[in-house]
């Protein structure tokens, strides 16, 4: 079986917030921001049961839009996206009461992460 789509992520190298309200009109996403995180705000899409969420807020580096997949193994997963390829690009980081993520580059260069979400 296939993992599943678990998360996005869309930064802003210059202004957050302003993308925060753009996504939020355009798709009517509810966008609360985190206090402790920097102008990070998580994104409900309500878009009901089954839906990904997301997150909007400041780059760490390049700005752009990334997707998570659900990884129960994540250090596999990060292994086997190597084996094939792919270049790491984030180790593995521990989002605490969230699980880990991790991050790489596929062969063409695009950043893909990955999740090892406790329970979707």
């Amino acid at each position: 079986m296939g993992q599943r789509l678990a998360y996005f992520e869309i930064t802003s190298s210059e202004d957050a917030e302003r993308l925060q309200s753009f996504y939020a009109g355009l798709f009517g996403w509810s966008v609360n921001q985190l206090p402790d995180m920097g102008g990070y705000a998580l994104v409900d899409t309500q878009s009901g049961e089954g839906s990904v969420a997301g997150g909007i807020g400041p780059a760490m580096g390049e700005a752009g839009v990334r997707v998570y997949f659900h990884a129960p193994d994540l250090d596999g997963a990060l292994k086997r996206a190597e084996e094939l390829g792919g270049t790491k690009v984030m180790d593995p980081t521990e989002l605490p009461g969230f699980g880990r993520v991790a991050a790489f580059a596929d062969p063409d260069g695009n950043t893909i992460g990955l999740w090892d979400q406790p329970s979707p």
